[in-house]
C-alpha cells in the first residue's frame, strides 16, 4: 500500500486505482512464455499492444487521465504483477535474468497513453529503465543518487522533445525513499501575481543534464518560460538545479516556486505493485534520500518515458530511441 508521509500536506491525493491478481491473467501467461533473455525493445511493443493485457479498471483510468490529469496531475495504479524478484542489480544496464511481466505491462501502460520511447544518452536507450542505487553515483542529482534528495524536476526539463507522461513501477521497495509530487494546481493559488507574470515570460534557460552529456562548460538551452499554454492549467517546466533566470528578477521567481513546492509537496512510499503515472506537463517530481546498502536488498524501480507522437522527434529519433545531440 502507498502511504503518505507525515506530517499531512495539503497537496490533492493521488487517485488510487487497485487490481487484484486475477485481472492480470494475460498478461502474466504471455510473459510466462518469454524467455528472460527476451530484449526489451521496439519488437515488444506489439505484444503489449494487445488490449487484454491491461485490466477495464486500468484502461479507464488511463484514458480519463490522458484527458485531464486532475489536481495531482498524477494516478497510482497498484495490484501489478513484478514477478519472481532476483536480487536487486549493481547497476541499471546488469543482467538480472528476471522475467519479463513488469516491462510488458508498462509498456501496455505506455501504449494506452501514447508512444514509448527511449533515449539513447539514458541507460542506453532502454524503452524500461531500472533505477536502483549505485555507489558511484550516491551523492548526484541523477537517477541512481540515494545519499541525496533528488530536486524537484520534470522529467528531461532541457530536452526538446521531453516525455509527456513519465512511468514509475515499484518492483522492491524501501520504506525510507520518498516519491515527491507536486502539480502545477498546486502551486498556482500559491504564487504571487508577480511571480507568475514573471515565470510565464522567456526568462529562463536550463542546463543539458549531466547524464546526457551536459557540460559546465556547455551552452544552456534557449530562453524558454516556466509556465505556458492554458492560463487556468499551464504546462510547467521546472527543474531546480538545472534551470536558472537570466535576471534578478527571474531568479527570485524560480527560488518562490521551489519553496512553494516543498511546502506543498505530497510524499508517496511507492509499494512493490505499484504503478505511478505521472503527467510531466502538469506535475514536478523529486526523491528523498535513503540508505542503499548494495547488497542486492535495495529499492528497485523501473522507468518508461511516453510521447504523445513520435512525429515531432523523427529528425532526431531511430526508432524509438531519441538521440538529440547537445553541444
Amino acid at each position: 500500500m502507498s502511504t503518505l508521509a507525515s506530517p499531512p500536506c495539503v497537496h490533492a491525493p493521488v487517485p488510487e486505482f487497485v487490481t487484484a491478481p486475477g485481472l492480470w491473467s494475460t498478461a502474466l501467461e504471455l510473459s510466462a512464455h518469454l524467455p528472460p533473455s527476451t530484449k526489451v525493445d521496439e519488437s515488444l511493443v506489439p505484444m503489449a499492444e494487445q488490449g487484454e493485457l491491461l485490466p477495464s479498471v486500468v484502461i479507464s483510468a488511463l484514458a480519463g487521465f490522458a484527458i485531464d490529469a486532475g489536481p495531482a496531475g498524477s494516478l497510482l495504479i497498484r495490484g501489478v504483477p513484478t514477478g519472481d524478484l532476483p536480487p536487486t542489480p549493481a547497476s541499471p544496464t546488469s543482467h538480472s535474468g528476471k522475467g519479463l511481466t513488469s516491462e510488458l505491462i508498462l509498456l501496455a501502460v505506455a501504449r494506452a497513453l501514447g508512444q514509448p520511447v527511449g533515449y539513447s544518452a539514458e541507460h542506453g536507450g532502454a524503452l524500461v529503465q531500472n533505477l536502483l542505487p549505485v555507489r558511484a553515483t550516491a551523492a548526484t542529482q541523477t537517477s541512481t543518487s540515494s545519499s541525496v534528495d533528488l530536486e524537484f524536476h520534470t522529467e528531461t526539463a532541457f530536452h526538446p522533445y521531453r516525455p509527456r507522461y513519465l512511468l514509475l513501477a515499484c518492483l522492491r521497495s524501501d520504506r525510507a525513499a520518498r516519491t515527491f509530487l507536486c502539480s502545477i494546481r498546486e502551486l498556482l493559488p500559491y504564487l504571487p501575481a508577480d511571480v507568475r507574470r514573471t515565470l510565464e515570460a522567456p526568462r529562463f534557460r536550463t542546463r543539458v543534464d549531466e547524464s546526457f552529456g551536459g557540460t559546465p562548460e556547455m551552452a544552456p538551452g534557449p530562453l524558454v518560460p516556466v509556465l505556458s499554454g492554458d492560463p487556468a492549467a499551464p504546462t510547467l517546466v521546472f527543474d531546480a538545479e538545472l534551470m536558472f533566470g537570466v535576471d534578478v528578477g527571474a531568479t527570485k521567481a524560480l527560488a518562490v516556486l521551489r519553496a512553494i513546492a516543498l511546502e506543498q509537496r505530497l510524499a508517496v512510499v511507492l509499494e512493490p505493485g505499484d504503478l505511478l503515472v505521472v503527467d510531466n506537463h502538469a506535475c514536478i517530481h523529486g526523491r528523498s534520500s535513503f540508505g542503499a546498502r548494495y547488497d542486492g536488498t535495495d529499492r528497485w524501480l523501473q522507468r518508461s518515458f511516453v510521447v504523445d507522437d513520435l512525429a515531432p522527434s523523427a529528425s532526431d529519433r531511430v526508432g524509438r530511441i531519441i538521440n538529440t545531440v547537445f553541444s
